[in-house]
């Protein structure tokens, strides 16, 4: 809200608000927790951090586009008060993010984008930024696009934003955080945890800022205590490894017998 006020750069604030929240939840990591094999090694960070900067720096035009269409598709004077306005556009992307993440399960083609990100054996802060960079380009696009053509200003997308981009690093955190009743409402470790579990009886939770979706259709697989066994591929040799970072950005593009999503009966993340 003070960047909106005082008509800040959002650029700049997404970017510094981006570093914040992984300097923060790393350092949580530390102090409290879940798995200590988890914890990425100097190698792993090396990985990591180069797929980050892989991931933002080759999509940063095709963003750019995204953005210069928000602005443009955006209104001008909205009809409610921000106040109103951000957490009704909350709503409705989530929901946006929701169908787009259990069509990325479900459809093998946008599967062959996504399940680069399940390749870790671990969850942690740090392999939140584990993607293909076309697999965040066309969520984020879609996200973004569902909330201006549903008539929400540029200021509430932003806030929104920086909302799901707190809630993406923070339900990946490798720390000891439970939330209690707040699970019913609000996305968290304890339940992605379980959406990365290599048993898919338990691999739910598709929203990974609201957990509701998850709720209402199905998909919620959350109790007290549940943890999951292992957390990765079913099957690891049906993508590369995340240290072939090559062979990973061109693998939806090599010809060979398509990768089946995991609802569909094949390979599982």
């Amino acid at each position: 809200m003070v960047a909106i006020g005082r008509h800040l750069d959002f650029g700049q604030v997404s970017a510094l608000f981006l570093a914040g929240t992984i300097a923060y939840l790393a350092l949580l990591e530390r102090v409290v927790p879940y798995e200590r094999g988890w914890h990425p090694d100097r190698r792993e960070w090396g990985w990591y951090g180069l797929y980050l900067v892989l991931t933002l720096a080759t999509s940063s035009v095709a963003q750019f586009l995204v953005t210069t269409l928000v602005g443009v598709l955006a209104v001008r004077v909205p009809m409610i008060p921000l106040w109103a306005e951000i957490p009704t556009a909350l709503l409705v992307g989530s929901l946006a993010s929701y169908v787009v993440h259990r069509l990325a399960h479900t459809r093998p083609l946008l599967w062959r984008l996504h399940g680069v990100h399940h390749v870790p054996e671990k969850v942690n802060v740090a392999n939140n930024g584990v993607n293909h960079v076309f697999d965040v380009l066309f969520e984020q696009g879609i996200v973004q696009l569902s909330l201006a053509l549903a008539g929400f200003s540029q200021e509430a997308v932003f806030a929104v934003g920086l909302f799901v981009v707190a809630q993406g690093y923070f339900v990946h955190v490798n720390a000891d955080i439970r939330i209690g009743p707040l699970n019913y409402v609000f996305a968290s470790p304890e339940q992605h945890r379980l959406h990365h579990s290599t048993d898919l009886s338990e691999a739910g939770h598709y929203g990974s800022d609201l957990s509701i979706w998850d709720l209402m259709f199905g998909s919620f697989t959350w109790r007290s205590g549940r943890t999951p066994v292992a957390v990765g591929l079913t099957d690891p040799a049906s993508f590369p490894r995340t240290d072939a970072v090559l062979a990973t950005f061109s693998h939806p593009w090599r010809r060979r017998p398509a990768v089946s999503s995991p609802e569909a009966g094949g390979p599982a993340a």
